[in-house]
């Protein structure tokens, strides 16, 4: 019955986020599916949550719905409930749902699993990397946001609220977000995977920089 559902919520997921934006769209919920298969392999787990967890975390991401974050377990409670998965088990994709999300510095993680830890690092291993950068300067354009401003420095203090705010060049959310994920993995597995992602940013934004601030010495 659980393959069933699994089959049924990929499905329902690729329906309903075909209208996104590349970088939350269906292509992302793919590839956190897949590096949570991954990554589940190493550790004793509810293999059917972690995959119900990655395929509905950003089934509606409060980015595209003026920050309201109930929409997503809403829709994501009414789905699994049609399909008559046990309670429990909704209860417990609804908790990652919840709290999978980065949402600045300052927010603190309501719920524990290992299953949220599995998925959580299959989220964040997709803003890192060659993947990462490409949803950044996505998203960027999508919001018409300046790439790069000398003159506006990164906010690491940022709260909750002025995180969700923020009108800063994509650049800036390098400093503000991707480059901090990598010391926020939960499991070892995650935290291999993330150090090499980690390490192309740095490699990327030495590059930028250089030919941002062209001059002799950088050619």
């Amino acid at each position: 019955m659980e393959d069933q559902i699994i089959k049924n919520t990929i499905a329902f997921v690729k329906s309903k986020l075909s209208a996104n934006e590349s970088g939350h769209n269906f292509f992302h919920i793919q590839r956190v599916y897949n590096s949570a298969c991954y990554i589940m392999n190493f550790y004793e787990c509810d293999k059917s949550i972690v995959k119900l967890g990655a395929l509905l975390h950003d089934i509606a991401d409060s980015k595209f719905y003026d920050g309201d974050e109930s929409i997503g377990p809403k829709i994501a409670r009414n789905f699994l409930e049609e399909q008559g998965l046990d309670n429990s088990k909704i209860d417990h994709v609804i908790n990652i749902i919840e709290n999978i999300s980065f949402k600045g510095l300052k927010n603190k993680q309501k719920f524990k699993s290992i299953e949220l830890d599995i998925v959580q690092d299959a989220d964040r291993l997709d803003a890192l990397g060659a993947i990462g950068i490409a949803r950044t300067f996505n998203y960027g354009g999508f919001k018409n946001r300046e790439i790069y401003d000398p003159f506006i420095k990164p906010n690491l203090e940022q709260t909750v609220k002025q995180y969700k705010a923020s009108t800063a060049p994509t650049i800036n959310h390098f400093y503000e977000k991707l480059l901090l994920l990598k010391d926020k993995f939960n499991t070892s597995k995650g935290k291999e995977l993330a150090q090499k992602r980690h390490d192309f940013l740095e490699k990327y934004l030495e590059q930028f920089f250089k030919e941002w601030n062209f001059n002799n010495q950088n050619l």
